[in-house]
């Protein structure tokens, strides 16, 4: 059903609208994380999401032209064994012609009334010029989501640094060479030993209660194997000729610094050694420095200040929340999740 407003139809985005949509997330927002709005990431993102595929509705005016779009990455947490149903505002756009009268507010609440009845949380990590928008709608502030980091060359990791705060080019071309296999071609093998270790993980945390992503083959084959132009890399280590951890990230460049964007590190109940190990391997991935976050409470964050990782200051995502229907009746603050970065990154 559509309807109109201020001489604009709005209706539920269609497959065949992505051309336009891609032109318009351009002009507004660039080239997104892989530097470029291609159909092959729209598709995987929104279409081939194991959560199921993201609701949106488009703005258009009597032309035909796209006007505005909006749509909401679904997301699934599970908290104490429960399963609570989540979607991300993500991909949002007004055309400049169309700017100032209300279509990004138009759109998001509609939609919100659109996904009311399959969902109970709505996230999302805006920047500084989108949050104020974002808490005239509803949202609450909760907080923000630290980044741990580990320097893994003083020496180009100074200079980059210093060259970000003169604001200096980058200096260099290209992405970073790392020599870590790939997560594409790791999941095409046989993968030995991680259906097993994902069991162990998941039966040990279906008693605590923050919200967290379980991990399953096919999410994490999904989310960074299949992830198109973001270069996922895998670590392992073993105990006893069986897996006993598993990490991805993706080497990318952070203005002049070579980042190694540590996303997801999965070990057994417990197993704080392999989580130190995998965190060591991250540094050597041939990146200036590694940053991700490392979750109060896990293996990883337990193993970071031995593995040479600090909570970096003034860094981070702010994390911002609603229901479906209105603000939360309940505060939450950012440990109530048990994120990874890969939970919030890319998207």
């Amino acid at each position: 059903m559509t309807e109109s407003s201020a001489g604009l139809t709005y209706r539920p985005l269609v497959d065949a609208d992505t051309p336009a949509v891609l032109d318009l997330l351009t002009a507004s927002l660039a080239g997104g994380p892989t530097g470029m709005r291609s159909a092959e990431f729209f598709e995987w993102k929104h279409r081939r999401n194991p959560f199921g595929a993201s609701p949106g509705l488009v703005a258009e005016e009597a032309g035909g032209r796209l006007a505005g779009v909006r749509l909401f990455l679904r997301w699934q947490w599970q908290a104490g064994g429960r399963t609570v149903p989540a979607v991300r505002p993500v991909d949002t756009a007004t055309h400049p012609e169309f700017q100032g009268r209300g279509i990004f507010r138009d759109l998001t609440l509609r939609l919100l009334e659109e996904v009311s009845g399959d969902t109970e949380l709505v996230f999302n990590t805006p920047n500084g010029n989108s949050l104020p928008g974002y808490l005239k709608m509803g949202w609450r502030e909760l907080g923000r989501v630290p980044i741990a980091v580990r320097v893994a060359r003083p020496a180009a990791f100074a200079r980059g640094a210093r060259a970000a705060l003169a604001r200096r080019g980058a200096g260099a071309a290209g992405p970073p060479v790392c020599p870590l296999p790939t997560a594409e071609d790791w999941f095409a093998g046989p993968r030995k030993g991680l259906d097993e270790l994902l069991r162990e993980r998941a039966a040990a945390d279906v008693t605590d209660t923050r919200l967290a992503v379980r991990r399953t083959a096919d999410f994490l084959r999904w989310r960074y194997g299949d992830a198109p132009g973001l270069d996922y890399r895998v670590l392992t280590c073993h105990r006893g000729g069986e897996l006993a951890g598993v990490a991805f990230g993706r080497p990318r460049r952070r203005g002049p610094l070579a980042e190694f964007t540590l996303a997801d590190v999965i070990v057994r109940p417990g197993d704080r050694g392999s989580a130190a190990r995998l965190l060591k391997q991250a540094a050597k991935a041939g990146c200036d420095h590694v940053a991700g976050h490392l979750a109060a409470g896990t293996e990883a964050a337990a193993a970071a200040r031995r593995s040479g990782y600090l909570t970096a200051p003034r860094t981070g995502m702010v994390l911002a929340a609603r229901s479906p229907s209105g603000p939360l009746t309940a505060g939450r603050i950012p440990a109530d999740w048990r994120f990874n970065l890969g939970d919030l990154e890319v998207f």
